[in-house]
């Protein structure tokens, strides 16, 4: 079971180059991290970029300097904090409802869909979610401590992990353990614990290592507006509208809408959406429980649900910003695990029943998406058969794996079902998904993009007109370190900058993002079939690039992805 878990991360960490979203812009910074001799700001592009504190990209940065600027690099240290991630929490629910309960624990937060999408994911989230798994360890030890040296200890070993977590994002590290204990406190009725000076005496370990990052950010040219963007725009900034520039002005962007959590939870909890449903049934069944039996279950709704609230009223929305209150949810299905064992009802084995055949149909899902990739790009790859066989053997297998889990649902082999569900799934993450991984990176290959522009500016300056923040990536990581840059959306306005800024660098050329999206031959043949008419290709200039003097020099496009051009002055 452990190595199932470790190769289904491993290809999702390894088995792929770089990806938008965000991707290209996190490998940007941490590849700017590798070398610029001031660590304590992060740079995008060049340019200061104050969303997120550094620790995520000092990481991933010295892992780039040591392997160089391959995704696999970048997203090793990924690899630790997902192992981090499984054993915190199923160190948790191993102390408060058994060993059996631990691992199912730690492989329900290492397999449910958000998670592991955060896991392998270039981002700041992965080490974030592997703080908040220890931080609530440290604080489940620390609540129902028996002595005060314990107490301290397991305190001080949530404060520390608090400290790493707001080193990858900010002040979000706290939500999660803050609201656990505070609901704790309440759903107990144990005022004292907010007395107790073991619960403030790590705050000196997290004053001393964020302070002092603090101070670096602060002692750096323009430390206040640094300081400003990071804990004002980008903390404030996301629960509402704040006086800022319109880049800054983060609540404009993912906006929420009510119920939008809720609505989204069966993905995020995916493919164990209706054990958790079971999990939660089954609490309220036993709510008149002596509190000693119930005490899993306070602590994971405790570490859950008073975090989803709160983020639901938030000005923005992501599905990633509930990743910190999966680990409670994780616990709850340890602690479900556990129960069943002794006494399943109709209800948990409809619940696994449906699990394996709702398996059954991802594999269906999983056979269309690659039977479509393959027909697609068919010509473009290598060892056709080798494609075509490991497809085939993951699929088999992993229908073999639930077909057997749907068969083991009784209440004599609960334990082998869960094993079962668990191997198919992973089985359904190595192979399949491997091959899918290989097909969509054609799609998502920014790398050749970035040569291409090189090859073919031989060396001339390059502006990038009206950029996002994955051009930018791109052109750094891959063309040229060094640009102009003419900030968007393209107006009137923005024109003139151009030929202010082209006035000053004669023969530069202007690389700008074409709108629209290339599809592929097959892919455009579906869309047609579709009644939707795909992008036409630009084959001449843009009329604002007529209008400002500027002629088509080459376009560059990627199968059913991003298209660009590069444009020159006309004679």
């Amino acid at each position: 079971m452990c190595v199932a878990l470790v190769l289904a991360g491993c290809v999702g960490l390894f088995g792929r180059g770089y990806w938008t979203p965000d991707e290209p812009r996190e490998a940007d910074i941490a590849w700017r991290m590798s070398f610029q001799p001031d660590k304590a700001v992060p740079l995008l592009a060049g340019e200061a970029f104050c969303e997120k504190p550094p620790l995520t990209y000092w990481v991933s940065g010295a892992a780039i300097g040591r392997f160089g600027a391959a995704a696999w690099a970048a997203r090793l240290p990924n690899l630790l904090y997902g192992l981090i991630t499984a054993l915190g929490v199923g160190w948790l629910a191993r102390r408060s409802a058994g060993a059996w309960a631990g691992w199912i624990a730690a492989a329900a937060i290492s397999t449910f869909l958000l998670s592991y999408q955060v896991t392998i994911w270039l981002a700041s989230d992965a080490p974030l979610l592997a703080a908040t798994a220890v931080a609530l360890l440290g604080a489940y030890a620390g609540f129902y401590a028996d002595s005060s040296g314990r107490r301290l200890g397991a305190y001080t070993l949530m404060h520390g992990a608090l400290a790493l977590g707001f080193l990858s994002k900010s002040a979000a590290a706290w939500m999660v353990p803050a609201l656990t204990l505070l609901t704790l406190v309440l759903w107990e009725r144990r005022w004292r614990e907010l007395w107790r000076f073991e619960l403030y005496a790590g705050l000196l370990l997290q004053a001393a290592v964020i302070l002092t990052w603090v101070w670096f950010v602060y002692a750096a040219p323009d430390g206040m507006a640094h300081l400003k963007v990071f804990f004002w725009n980008n903390l404030v900034g996301r629960f509402a509208h704040v006086d800022a520039p319109q880049a800054l002005q983060y609540a404009a962007a993912h906006r929420n809408t009510p119920g939008k959590y809720l609505i989204e939870s069966p993905v995020y909890l995916w493919p164990w959406t209706l054990l958790v449903i079971a999990a939660l049934r089954r609490a309220w069944r036993a709510r008149r429980a002596p509190s000693d039996a119930l005490r899993p279950v306070r602590f994971a709704l405790a570490s859950s649900v008073p975090a989803i609230a709160l983020l639901s009223v938030a000005a923005t929305a992501r599905n990633i910003y509930v990743a910190p209150a999966l680990p409670g949810l994780a616990l709850l299905l340890g602690w479900w695990g556990r129960e069943i064992l002794v006494s399943a009802d109709r209800w948990d084995l409809t619940a696994l029943r449906a699990t394996a055949a709702l398996e059954l149909a991802a594999i269906g899902v999983f056979g269309a998406a690659l039977t479509l990739t393959g027909i697609d790009q068919w010509a473009m790859l290598d060892a056709h058969a080798a494609f075509l066989g490991i497809s085939l053997l993951g699929l088999a297998l992993a229908a073999v794996l639930a077909v057997q889990a749907l068969r083991a649902a009784r209440p004599d082999s609960l334990p082998r079902a869960l094993v079962l569900l668990l191997l198919g799934y992973c089985t359904l993450l190595i192979g399949p998904a491997a091959q899918l991984y290989r097909a969509v990176d054609a799609w998502q290959d920014l790398k050749r993009i970035g040569g291409e522009i090189r090859s073919d500016a031989a060396g001339r300056p390059l502006v990038l007109l009206a950029p996002d923040e994955t051009t930018r990536a791109l052109i750094d990581l891959y063309a040229s370190p060094v640009v102009r840059l003419v900030e968007g959306p393209i107006d009137a306005a923005a024109l003139a900058r151009l030929r202010a800024t082209l006035a000053l660098a004669p023969g530069a050329l202007v690389v700008v993002q074409l709108p629209g999206r290339d599809l592929s031959p097959f892919f455009a043949r579906l869309a047609e079939r579709a009644g939707r008419v795909p992008d036409a290709t630009p084959t001449a200039s843009p009329e604002w690039a007529i209008a400002a003097g500027l002629r088509l020099a080459h376009r560059y496009g990627l199968p059913n992805g991003r298209r660009y051009a590069l444009l020159e002055a006309a004679p």
